[in-house]
C-alpha cells in the first residue's frame, strides 16, 4: 500500500525534471455498435468461398485492429419446412494494419474450409465491423 503512494510522487518529480514522454500513442479498443461514423466497409464482394473488399477511416485518428464479423447465414429454400442441418457459420478477421485518417485498406477472407455446397437453401453473406482500435496521438508536456 506504501507503494501506491509513491506512484503519484515518482509521476510529479518526473514531469518537473521533463523526463516524461513527449508524445503519448494510445490505442483504445472500442466495440462498433454505430461502427459506420468511426470505420465502414464498401466495395464489398461475396461469394461463398470468398469476401472482399475495403475498410474506410472516417475518423479523424487512426485506426488499426479492426475486428471483422463475416456472418454465413443459411436460408432455406422452403422457410415453412425447414432442414435439421443448418450449415450456417460466422467467422471473425482482424484487420492490422493502422488506416491513417481519410485513408482506407483492402482486406480478402476465405473460409478456413470450403462452404458446404447444397441444394435445399443458400447462403445469405452479411460483412460488419464488429471492433476497432482508435489511436490517439498527442503531446504531455512538463509543467
Amino acid at each position: 500500500m506504501a507503494m501506491l503512494r509513491f506512484v503519484p510522487a515518482l509521476l510529479v518529480l518526473l514531469a518537473f525534471t521533463g523526463v516524461l514522454p513527449q508524445r503519448v500513442y494510445s490505442a483504445t479498443p472500442l466495440f462498433a455498435e454505430n461502427a459506420d461514423k468511426v470505420v465502414s466497409l464498401r466495395n464489398l464482394t461475396t461469394n461463398v468461398n470468398e469476401v472482399s473488399g475495403e475498410i474506410v477511416n472516417n475518423s479523424k485518428d487512426p485506426v488499426r485492429d479492426v475486428n471483422l464479423q463475416i456472418l454465413y447465414s443459411w436460408r432455406w429454400n422452403n422457410e415453412m419446412h425447414p432442414g435439421t442441418n443448418d450449415p450456417g457459420q460466422a467467422f471473425y478477421q482482424i484487420v492490422e494494419p493502422e488506416i491513417a485518417p481519410g485513408q482506407s485498406t483492402r482486406f480478402s477472407f476465405k473460409p478456413p474450409m470450403p462452404m458446404t455446397a447444397r441444394r435445399d437453401g443458400y447462403y445469405d453473406i452479411i460483412v460488419k465491423v464488429v471492433g476497432y482500435s482508435q489511436i490517439y496521438r498527442g503531446e504531455s508536456r512538463a509543467r
